[in-house]
């Protein structure tokens, strides 16, 4: 009897590792998500940029590009982005909240949530959203945020801030958003980018303008490491988040010969230092420190990288 106990665990187990064995990378980061973005508002009673803003962002495009996302892992989230005028009534640690921070992640996850026509999310909560981030734009035409140092998976960075909010801008496109657009862009043409960073969210906005863009493009490329990945500057050891948002640039101009082989030897470097979870070590500034938030919102690009590259989708 034992024995037979014995063998049936033993092979519960085989049928458990083949399966997880048998599952893309995509759909590991995917299931990690799924876990983990309804955790963080079920055990603190609050919503997070990491959790319900970057996370979420991810499983919304994962869903609408065929992966498996179970309902249950948005619909807290989907119920609160669905409402921007309480965003800034969110419980949680007044002294890590910024406001302008969180409603560019939030109105991000947005954006992706009312592309799913599966979703119920009003196309009004959208355009609430953008006209809340005009407020928080400078003169000069950017949403600066992490000023002080180079941007992070949570804190972005003035140009990957920038960049993102302009694209709930055009989502949510009235003419009220035109000014604000126009000066963003004008930003991007204007600025000096310094890290991989800043370089990659240049292509992200200026794709259209390709002589432009093809500059930090080429600057990209060259910085490439051998291992793949992307690091805060060139010369720099790789780190997820970096090599990720590099990749969503390049995805820009893919092409076989070149951007395409990049992209290619950016996903080996982030399936490779996945983590036994699904998800991914923090990128942090600096490197090395332990951060959940970090850890989820690196996660969440990270997926992002690996869906929107998927050769086979």
């Amino acid at each position: 009897m034992r024995q037979a106990e014995t063998m049936r665990a033993v092979f519960a187990v085989l049928v458990a590792a083949h399966v997880l064995a048998a599952q893309s990378p995509e759909q590991r980061a995917v299931d990690y998500l799924a876990r983990e973005t309804p955790r963080w508002s079920r055990e603190n009673k609050c919503f997070s940029c990491h959790n319900n803003g970057d996370a979420a962002r991810a499983l919304y495009v994962a869903s609408r590009l065929g992966y498996k996302v179970p309902k249950e892992a948005l619909a807290d989230t989907t119920e609160w982005l669905a409402r921007p005028a309480g965003w800034d009534s969110n419980r949680g640690d007044p002294a890590a909240s910024d406001k302008r921070l969180a409603r560019i992640q939030f109105s991000a996850a947005l954006v992706e949530a009312t592309a799913d026509a599966r979703i119920a999310v009003d196309s009004q909560a959208l355009r609430q959203a953008a006209e809340s981030l005009l407020p928080f734009q400078e003169t000069d035409g950017s949403w600066p945020v992490d000023v002080a140092v180079i941007g992070s998976p949570t804190t972005y960075g003035t140009a990957l801030a920038t960049y993102m909010a302009r694209r709930t801008l055009e989502t949510a496109y009235n003419d009220r958003f035109s000014e604000a657009m126009s000066k963003a862009t004008l930003w991007f043409l204007r600025s000096r980018p310094k890290s991989i960073l800043d370089q990659a969210a240049v292509v992200l906005a200026l794709a259209t303008l390709e002589p432009i863009a093809q500059r930090c493009v080429e600057l990209l490329l060259s910085a490439q490491l051998n291992d793949g990945g992307w690091g805060p500057y060139p010369q720099v050891s790789a780190e997820p988040f970096d090599t990720a948002v590099a990749m969503l640039a390049l995805q820009k101009f893919d092409d076989a010969n070149r951007t395409g082989k990049a992209i290619a030897r950016g996903r080996t470097f982030l399936t490779e230092r996945r983590q036994e979870s699904g998800g991914w070590p923090a990128t942090t500034r600096p490197a090395g420190a332990q951060s959940y938030a970090q850890h989820i919102s690196t996660s969440a690009w990270a997926t992002l990288a690996l869906i929107l590259t998927d050769p086979k989708r």
